[in-house]
């Protein structure tokens, strides 16, 4: 391994230059660098009684020491990993949720399987069809399904361990040997995971965050699966982590100067962060999404993520958006031509990260998570809670306790071509024929600085996924705001928060369709799949509207695909 280059950072941002440069002196004399290794919750709320009693600010920084830990266990996953190749089999089923997913996504996405490594595919969606598909796909004779839930009780997951544990079962005599768990230590699934005799059971460290694990056994396990060189990553890691130090002044210090610029951006009002990447970088947006999302997203402020942004887009830059570019030293990432415009006229503040290698990911992670952090401490909130997340989840038990007693749900109240199910915020609940009419109020009413999110409660396959996307850009098109969009539930674990969180930016609009087969039961539970995603999709629905979130819900009886296909050709008209 030749010598580790920390990549470059390059801020564009005019007059707010002078903030930034200001904050950073501000955290040198205030010693701030210092104070976050020593895990002092006073860096986030200036109150140490406060800081004292939050004990997520200073019970949480367990991160900063992530990557020298996993030059120490970096062995004992590659070796668990050869073990699981002598086993025969080939390919990995990772069940997870939120923290506890998307960073092995990201790592298979953008490294792929590498040489002797295991194919891994990441299952975090409840719709009944992303489950089936899951099974089609992995079966128990050549499968390692790694159970990942830092609670252990996210419902979720182990709703996924219980029918892939019954799948085994009907077909192998030890079905606990092709299960792995990854879980902090005496949770439920760690308990279960020793009843059924699992392979191997992970402890991941209680003093980490979901999304801040990417550099835990919750990322690492499936990275030597893939058969990644952990030994690399994790030197990459350390030295970013080394670069973040506390010994490092404030303005040298590659994520606090991130931190610091976003979070002076967001004060001046723009909080929409755009993350333009390289091509293989592409899939890394995700997790940023989640990290930034979810970690500012309180208190009547946050920063929204949009990623995945096409070559083109549709409309020009507005006053709350900036651009963060992420790309591989040597190569160019072309800006959508208005935006590129505007950059040049220094309109549009920039940011430029440059990664010297492919494998300098590692860096990120560490990068933005440091930066992550920080910008609470600009904002004032504490970065490593999520408030927010708990009301959605606290509605969708609701829900299946009524699903319990009753049998059935809260149905829809019509499809989409009479009626909408219901558009709040503009002081009715029921449109019946009229709900046209209302959903073109329900985008006119826009503010600025709003943003629209799609929440699609649907199977991610590449036909609804397609359409979805081209119906982002003719929102983003009619609307002149950003346009994200989030599956339902993984969207309920990042994004969400920021919905219910933030100063009430958004226009939710929320989709959901009938279930398509017969029913798929959760084994050992009186639910099935169907029923459980759309309690999450109602109850997300109810916890906005606790809120006082502007949302309307949209319930396709048809196939989704084209459902949204006319939902797109009439935004289009």
């Amino acid at each position: 391994m030749s010598r580790i280059r920390i990549g470059a950072q390059h801020l564009n941002l005019g007059v707010l230059q002078e903030n930034i440069d200001r904050r950073l002196g501000g955290w040198e004399a205030d010693g701030v660098p210092r104070r976050i290794w020593v895990h002092d919750g006073t860096v986030w709320i200036a109150d140490p009684v406060a800081a004292a009693a939050n004990s997520d600010l200073e019970n949480r920084l367990g991160w900063l020491t992530a990557p020298a830990k996993l030059e120490k266990a970096a062995a004992e996953f590659t070796a668990f990993a050869a073990e699981v190749r002598a086993a025969g089999l080939d390919r990995v089923l990772l069940l997870g949720m939120g923290g506890s997913s998307l960073a092995p996504e990201v790592l298979m996405r953008v490294f792929g399987c590498r040489e002797r490594g295991l194919s891994l595919t990441v299952l975090d969606s409840t719709h009944p069809a992303a489950v089936l598909r899951a099974a089609e796909t992995h079966p128990p004779e050549r499968t390692l399904y790694v159970v990942a839930s830092k609670s252990g009780g996210t419902t979720e997951t182990l709703s996924f361990m219980e029918y892939f544990y019954g799948l085994a079962a009907s077909r192998l005599k030890e079905p606990g040997s092709r299960f792995v768990a990854l879980t902090d230590p005496g949770s439920k699934l760690e308990k279960t995971a020793r009843e059924r005799g699992f392979f191997r059971v992970f402890s991941t460290p209680p003093e980490v965050g979901g999304r801040y694990s990417a550099l835990t056994p919750f990322g690492m396990l499936p990275a030597a699966l893939l058969g990644m060189d952990l030994a690399d990553f994790a030197a990459r890691a350390v030295a970013m982590a080394v670069a973040c130090g506390a010994p490092r002044p404030a303005a040298e210090n590659p994520g606090l100067v991130l931190g610091a610029a976003l979070g002076e951006l967001a004060l001046a009002g723009r909080d929409k962060l755009l993350l333009v990447t390289a091509p293989r970088l592409r899939p890394f947006g995700a997790w940023v999404e989640q990290l930034v999302a979810e970690s500012t997203g309180k208190q009547g402020r946050g920063i929204l993520p949009v990623v995945d942004l096409p070559a083109e887009l549709p409309a020009s830059p507005a006053p709350d958006q900036y651009v963060v570019i992420l790309r591989l030293a040597g190569e160019n990432v072309d800006l959508p031509r208005v935006y590129a415009a505007a950059a040049a006229r220094r309109e549009l503040p920039l940011i430029t990260i440059e990664l010297p290698e492919i494998a300098d990911l590692a860096q990120e992670f560490y990068r933005w998570e440091m930066a992550t952090a920080t910008v609470g401490a600009v904002l004032g909130i504490n970065p490593f809670d999520q408030p927010d997340v708990e009301a959605a989840k606290i509605k969708a038990r609701e829900l299946m306790t009524q699903y319990a007693e009753t049998g059935s749900l809260p149905a829809p109240a019509a499809d989409f071509t009479s009626a909408f199910w219901d558009i709040h915020g503009l002081g009715a609940t029921d449109y019946g024929a009229t709900g046209v009419t209302a959903l073109t109020a329900f985008i006119d009413r826009r503010q600025p600085g709003d943003y629209v999110t799609v929440a699609a409660f649907l199977p991610a396959l590449a036909e609804i996924t397609e359409e979805l996307e081209q119906l982002r850009m003719v929102l983003w098109r009619k609307t002149g705001a950003a346009v994200t969009l989030g599956f339902g539930p993984r969207f309920l674990h990042s994004t969400g928060q920021l919905h219910k969180g933030d100063g009430n930016r958004g226009l939710i609009i929320q989709l959901t369709a009938d279930a398509d087969g017969a029913p798929l039961p959760v084994p050992g539970t009186d639910y099935d799949f169907a029923t459980l995603i759309s309690a999450q999709a109602g109850g997300d629905y109810g916890a906005l509207r606790d809120a006082g979130r502007r949302v309307c819900r949209l319930h396709f009886h048809e196939e989704p695909a084209a459902g949204i296909k006319r939902l797109r050709e009439f935004f289009d008209d």
